[in-house]
């Protein structure tokens, strides 16, 4: 079985896919990192903030002063070309790796899970050789030119996408979104947009879309890689995607996704079409090798246990958020309510409200209120800043959260004194009060 599985994945194939999927990946990054700029992202994100949600343990990662991170994203920009070029490749995809890892590592306020699938895909791009054709490098003679590449250059991707879809629908089964509840809360703030905007108001839409989206989610590769199916598969796979754009509006990701649907056609197709005078590639037999097959089974094995890790956790994961970063849990909830910090002086007992809008911008005062790791890090922020002063305080937290419309519950312990406790990452913290129907 695995000498099966080694020479199906290590066999020399048409390299037209990688590619094709180069050519357009790094003008896609090109747009992501351009796009945050001129959307006002990058500002609204690194720029006005005084205070920034990085990933907890590196806080040490600090936005550049200034107008340091628009420089900072036009690099990225800039890199994107040279990726699509195939100029100074290997130099190019690890800069961009680097600097998207780490503006990803130091901001959480905008999550998405295609940020995080970008660090993926950048990490692979590096090292595949998708500068062998049809790139700058071949012609300035900096690489080797080759037609041909190993089937798991391809497969990597169907494997990863996989995993993505799939989970991306499991996680759709559970009440709420088959009741289309978050959907009705986002679709009510739509309704003025041009065209759709009509049908986002019907009654009927966030069903429609909840039960599509898990339809979806969990067929549409299978659709992709049977041959007789694979063209209905990409038509609906341009329209769920495009859908998605126009209504959430999540940058590249819809088109990143459409992409990757290069992948699941045959090599030669893709040649026919893209590449012309490309010439034919007969497939050779060849095993991919035993450190490189098990380097891919320990990757895909982690890919695979990650989105599941929020069962080792007490309490529903769209209410903890222990566990529900890196699992393709994705547009599955949506938490409003109110924070309230109290600091409390040790040496006098005295209380005062922290006026949160001195610490946060009105963007992070919306997008935190429903995260216990972001209120947490908020809390020792004001703790430290006060032990700064001399003063020894003690922060309390009282939110009332409500999810996916759902009635208000207190999400944090309000005896806990925020400061005095640490993270734990691998266990469920006591102070995230469980969530329990009444």
């Amino acid at each position: 079985m695995l000498t099966t599985v080694r020479n199906f994945l290590g066999e020399k194939v048409d390299n037209s896919p990688l590619v094709l999927f180069r050519i357009f990946y790094g003008l896609l990054l090109t747009g992501e990192s351009i796009g945050a700029i001129l959307t006002g992202w990058v500002n609204e994100t690194f720029i006005e903030p005084k205070f920034t949600f990085t990933i907890i343990g590196f806080e040490w990662m600090q936005p550049l002063a200034g107008d340091g991170m628009i420089y900072y994203f036009i690099l990225m920009g800039i890199l994107g070309i040279l990726i699509s070029l195939g100029l100074f490749y290997r130099v190019a995809t690890f800069g961009f790796l680097v600097m998207w890892t780490v503006a990803y590592m130091m901001q959480k306020s905008h999550y998405n899970n295609h940020y995080y699938l970008l660090i993926l895909l950048a990490a692979v791009m590096f090292v595949l050789p998708a500068h062998r054709s049809r790139s700058l490098d071949v012609r300035l003679g900096f690489a080797r030119p080759e037609d041909a590449c190993e089937r798991i250059c391809h497969w990597f991707f169907i494997l990863q996408i996989m995993i993505v879809y799939v989970y991306a629908s499991f996680h759709k089964i559970n009440p709420d979104w088959i009741n289309g509840s978050p959907l009705n809360i986002w679709f009510k703030y739509k309704t003025d947009y041009w065209l759709i905007g009509p049908l986002l108001g019907k009654e009927w839409m966030p069903y429609l879309i909840a039960w599509g989206g898990i339809l979806f989610d969990g067929t549409i590769v299978f659709l992709l890689l049977h041959p007789k199916s694979r063209k209905i598969g990409f038509v609906l796979s341009l329209v769920f995607n495009l859908f998605n754009s126009a209504v959430f509006q999540i940058g590249i990701f819809p088109y990143l996704m459409i992409l990757l649907c290069v992948f699941f056609f045959p090599p030669e197709q893709i040649r026919s079409i893209f590449f012309r005078r490309k010439p034919k590639v007969v497939p050779v037999k060849n095993s991919l090798s035993i450190p490189w097959t098990a380097l891919v089974a320990i990757y895909f094995l982690v890919q695979l246990l990650l989105p599941l890790r929020h069962y080792a956790y007490a309490g529903p994961v769209s209410w903890t958020d222990e566990g529900h970063k890196l699992s393709w849990r994705m547009m599955l909830r949506r938490k409003s309510g109110s924070v309230n910090f109290t600091l409390v002086d040790q040496s006098t007992g005295t209380r005062s409200k922290v006026q949160l809008r001195n610490y946060l911008t009105p963007n992070q005062l919306s997008s935190f209120k429903g995260h216990p790791d972001m209120i947490w890090q908020l809390a020792q922020r004001i703790g430290a800043e006060k032990q700064a002063e001399g003063k020894e305080v003690a922060v309390f937290v009282n939110a009332s959260i409500s999810l996916n419309g759902h009635p208000h519950r207190a999400l944090i312990d309000p005896k806990v004194d925020l400061t005095s406790v640490p993270w734990e990452p691998w266990k469920h913290s006591d102070w995230i009060l469980i969530y329990e129907d009444r």
